[in-house]
């Protein structure tokens, strides 16, 4: 068979003399050991070099021309020799000396300690004007003193739900009140603020969830927790305030069943109407069983039935009077539900809701719906808490920026009232790390809201409220303070030493134990 005859390229190719491949090896070669000791003449020079003048000349090695081969060696030398600075949630010396409060502004020093009260004024000329009715025009930016030291008071009362919470699961009364409604006050130490608690309000969650979210241990309810109370001010109190002003209450989220209604982002729609509402917040404040011991009538009814009563026990007596809703996350949603019901049935009521890190609750018409009643809400809201941006996180912050064509669509949530925006950079006390858990806790909100004076301005140096309780069941100050986190907790975790000698759980006081007896009105309001 004939060979293939090849192009003239490989013809050419072939052509090349033998010798001159030869000598082409060889001369790879030489070039080969040539660099290989350029290379290792180079590293060992500049190994000599960098051990000498790295420390102090570092930072003028980039001006050194050196090829790819040798910033092979410079490169891991330059990061042990370059030490990393560690990361510290400390403050600069010079700030800590600017701090109006020290770790040793902690220790009890009896009658030298800073008082923690603020000056209480007379408020009963412009209490409607802090209450909203201009929608707090000209009071927020900067902050009036006179708002803050309202808004503060019922962030305490609302705060109280939680420190008389018991959260123990393996508390035969988890779910309940530490205390009954005649000694709440005392016992939280809010009877400075003049008020007095005429009743209790019981809410529960559907009983379609998961069996893991079932409490074990609780024997006082299965179905019913502890939402809140309604309270009412007293003689001394009406006179400063100008009125007599009726406070409900709602706690935010702790049971894993208000959690799971939490996560229902449906909207759901009121009666016949075009208002729509989130379905799980609706659930808590409607729903109800006939064979509960506590929710035989919904927190709904129970708080509309004590409410009822008091407006007209004290519009009988001649008083003016006045309807404050508050809460925090949840209960701040609760509570414009609250408003809606509570102006729908007195339309002539002065009615206002203060939240704290309250999420969305309804579409539009909703929103709308409040603003005819005259429902003034102030929504107190930290930048770093994503709670306040609920639901819908994502898209409603999207179709917001195109309110002009998305403000009619009945499915998108909107926020209702005047919001006071906070900042957790604005507090020298708090850590800089970003825990999204310790931005939602309300003791925060109420440091910030204790030092806040407008958007430009630094915290304020008078601050009053003590800065210890926002380690209260969070870690978010500084470390400088030696303030332990989460020390808001009962001595030994609940147990006591017997007269035996053994560490036992006591048994609630007789007149602390729940009682479906709690969730029925008074005859008449206590005296006062």
């Amino acid at each position: 068979m004939e060979k293939m005859e090849l192009s003239p390229m490989r013809n050419m190719a072939k052509q090349k003399p033998e010798k001159a491949r030869r000598t082409k090896r060889v001369w790879r070669l030489k070039l080969n050991v040539t660099w290989q000791r350029m290379k290792k003449a180079l590293k060992s020079g500049l190994r000599n070099r960098l051990r000498v003048h790295l420390a102090s000349n570092l930072n003028k090695l980039p001006t050194l021309k050196i090829n790819h081969h040798d910033l092979a060696i410079i490169r891991p030398i330059q990061h042990v020799m370059k030490k990393k600075k560690p990361i510290r949630p400390t403050m600069p010396l010079e700030k800590l000396i600017q701090l109006p409060y020290t770790a040793a502004d902690f220790v009890d020093r009896g009658d030298a300690m800073t008082p923690t009260k603020s000056p209480v004024e007379n408020i009963s000329t412009r209490w409607r004007e802090l209450h909203g009715l201009h929608n707090w025009e000209g009071l927020i930016e900067p902050l009036h003193p006179w708002l803050r030291r309202e808004v503060v008071k019922y962030g305490e009362f609302v705060e109280a739900t939680y420190d008389a919470f018991d959260f123990d699961p393996l508390s035969e009364f988890c779910g309940s009140c530490r205390y009954n409604p005649n000694k709440l006050f005392e016992e939280l130490g809010l009877t400075k603020h003049g008020y007095k608690v005429t009743k209790y309000i019981y809410a529960m969650s559907h009983v379609d969830v998961p069996e893991w979210f079932e409490k074990s241990h609780c024997t006082w309810s299965k179905d019913s927790n502890w939402m809140g109370y309604v309270a009412v001010s007293g003689d001394a109190e009406t006179t400063r305030i100008g009125r007599r002003d009726i406070l409900v209450a709602w706690r935010g989220t702790v049971a894993p069943t208000e959690w799971y209604s939490d996560l229902k982002t449906s909207l759901q729609r009121l009666g016949k109407t075009n208002i729509k509402v989130q379905s799980g917040f609706l659930g808590v404040y409607c729903s109800k069983g006939e064979f509960t011991r506590y929710n035989k009538l919904s927190a709904s009814e129970q708080v509309m039935e004590e409410i009822r009563r008091l407006v007209t026990f004290f519009r009988d007596r001649g008083e003016e009077v006045s309807l404050t809703l508050c809460g925090h996350s949840l209960g701040g949603a609760l509570a414009l539900l609250n408003a809606y019901d509570a102006a729908t049935y007195f339309p002539d009521l002065f009615i206002s809701v203060i939240s704290f890190a309250a999420p969305r609750v309804g579409n539009i018409h909703f929103k709308e719906k409040l603003n005819e009643l005259g429902v003034k809400t102030l929504r107190v809201v930290i930048k770093q808490d994503i709670v306040p941006k609920l639901p819908g996180f994502i898209l409603n912050t999207i179709l917001n920026k195109f309110t002009a064509i998305t403000g009619r669509l009945k499915w998108i949530y909107r926020h209702v009232g005047t919001q006071l925006k906070l900042n957790m950079l604005h507090s020298p006390y708090l850590r800089r790390d970003h825990d999204y858990t310790g931005c939602h806790n309300l003791e925060i909100y109420l440091h910030l809201l204790d030092g806040y004076v407008s958007k430009t301005s630094k915290f304020r140096w008078n601050a009053r409220r003590d800065v210890a309780l926002v380690n209260k069941s969070t870690n978010m100050l500084i470390k400088e303070l030696k303030i332990p986190g989460c020390w808001y907790e009962r001595p030994f975790k609940g147990l006591v030493l017997n007269q035996y000698g053994r560490w036992v759980k006591p048994g609630r006081q007789a007149e602390h134990i729940p009682s479906p007896l709690n969730i029925e009105s008074c005859q008449e309001p206590p005296p006062f």
